[in-house]
């Protein structure tokens, strides 16, 4: 076994752990914290099978600014987890069934599809490239050409998870102090400043001061 393999298992085994303690962990920071550490063990097996653009634009854009934003929500929204955790037994059953399907097609795909592709040494000396030879621009022209559906419903997904992560922060809350902006816009200078007409205050009487003793006038 090469480094290489070695680099491989371990990331691998790291990815996995992470991946467990994001469904196990009580805390939802937490977790959030566990899933930004499998993205960055997806991206270092990214960079192991020399796909360096996937692995640069997972640690840029979901470490970066994604799952940063994830975790700011999550702080920002005070989940109750007790709350949350009510009706775990009730759909459990539910989530088995699920997770066992799911489980299966993985098993299916792992032991049925992959076993199936081969390739010969000639065919591998064949689809090498000239090392100027840009896969950022071979994997941009696939997805913009025979992936273009998928593209567009991935785009559309973003955008809907988008809109509902506004829609929460917008949310009315009882101890909120903004102001409708649509009601400052429509507001007058009349309304905001009354001058309330008030009549002059007479002039208060100057008091003499008591002479001192043995002063005479």
């Amino acid at each position: 076994m090469d480094y290489q393999a070695g680099f491989f298992y371990l990331f691998s085994a790291v990815l996995l752990f992470a991946a467990f303690r994001v469904v196990t962990a009580r805390n939802p920071v937490h977790a959030v914290l566990y899933l930004m550490l499998a993205f960055s063990q997806a991206a270092a097996i990214w960079l192991l099978l020399k796909a360096e653009f996937l692995g640069i634009t997972l640690v840029l854009v979901y470490l970066g600014a994604v799952m940063v934003l994830f975790l700011f929500v999550v702080m920002m929204l005070d989940i109750n987890v007790d709350v949350l955790r009510q009706g775990f037994w009730k759909h459990f059953p539910l989530a088995l069934i699920l997770g066992g399907l799911v489980s299966a097609e993985l098993i299916a795909v792992l032991w049925v599809g992959f076993p199936t592709l081969t390739v010969d040494a000639t065919a591998a000396t064949v689809a090498m490239h000239a090392p100027d030879h840009s896969n950022t621009r071979e994997l941009g022209k696939l997805l913009y050409s025979q992936y273009t559906y998928p593209v567009e419903v991935a785009a559309v997904i973003l955008l809907l998870a988008m809109v509902a992560a506004i829609a929460l922060t917008l949310r009315q809350r009882k101890e909120s102090k903004a102001i409708d902006p649509a009601i400052q816009v429509r507001v007058k200078a009349e309304d905001r400043l009354v001058v309330v007409p008030l009549a002059p205050t007479p002039k208060a009487a100057a008091t003499e001061q008591p002479k001192e003793e043995g002063q005479t006038s």
